[in-house]
C-alpha cells in the first residue's frame, strides 16, 4: 500500500479547469519521472479528457515517502509555478489523486472497502454484511457502488508508461 482512500467521487469543474492540460505538460517534460506502469487511466479516459474523478482527502492513507519523491516533488513544484492554487483553487484532494494514479500502479493503491466513512452529503458503507454489521450507516447515501469513479476504479486497469505518454500529447479537445 502506498496510497488508500475510502470515498472517491468527482470534483466540481470549476476548481480544476486547468489542472489536467498542466499535468499533461509536466508528463511531457518529465518522462523520465513516469513509472513504467500506472493507473493514469482512472481520472482520465481514452481520448485524455480530465473525467474529474478523485480520492477524497479526508480519509486517506499514505506512505510518506511518495510525496517525499523526487517525482512528487517534481510534479508539485511545476503545479505551483503554474498558480492553479491561487486562481483556480486547486486543492489537494485531485492533485493527490492524479498523482496517485499517475505515478503508482493499480495495486499500490488501495480502496477501504471494509471501512465505513461519512462525511456530509455522501458515505461509504461496506457492502458485505459480515463488514456492515459494525458500521451506523445510512445505505441510502452510499454512493461508492453506484457512482461513476467508484465503479470505474473497479474496472480500469494499469496503462504503460508509452500509453500514458501518448495521451498527454493528444490535442487538448476541449480548446478545438
Amino acid at each position: 500500500l502506498v496510497y488508500g482512500y475510502t470515498i472517491g467521487l468527482k470534483e466540481n469543474w470549476r476548481t480544476v479547469e486547468t489542472l489536467w492540460n498542466t499535468t499533461r505538460t509536466w508528463m511531457l517534460e518529465n518522462p523520465e519521472h513516469l513509472p513504467e506502469k500506472s493507473f493514469l487511466l482512472w481520472p482520465i479516459n481514452e481520448k485524455s479528457e480530465y473525467n474529474m474523478c478523485h480520492f477524497w482527502s479526508n480519509f486517506e492513507i499514505v506512505d510518506l515517502s511518495f510525496y517525499r519523491s523526487a517525482a512528487y516533488e517534481s510534479y508539485f513544484q511545476h503545479l505551483d509555478r503554474a498558480g492553479g492554487f491561487f486562481y483556480e483553487r486547486w486543492g489537494d484532494a485531485p492533485i493527490h489523486s492524479i498523482a496517485a494514479s499517475m505515478l503508482l500502479r493499480k495495486d499500490q493503491i488501495h480502496w477501504f472497502e471494509d471501512i465505513g466513512y461519512r462525511h456530509p452529503g455522501n458515505a461509504h458503507c461496506p457492502n458485505k454484511p459480515e463488514m456492515s454489521r459494525n458500521c451506523v450507516c445510512d445505505q441510502g447515501m452510499n454512493i461508492m457502488y453506484t457512482n461513476m469513479c467508484g465503479r470505474r476504479f473497479k474496472e480500469v486497469k494499469d496503462i504503460t508508461k508509452t500509453q500514458a505518454l501518448e495521451l498527454a500529447s493528444l490535442p487538448d479537445r476541449k480548446k478545438d
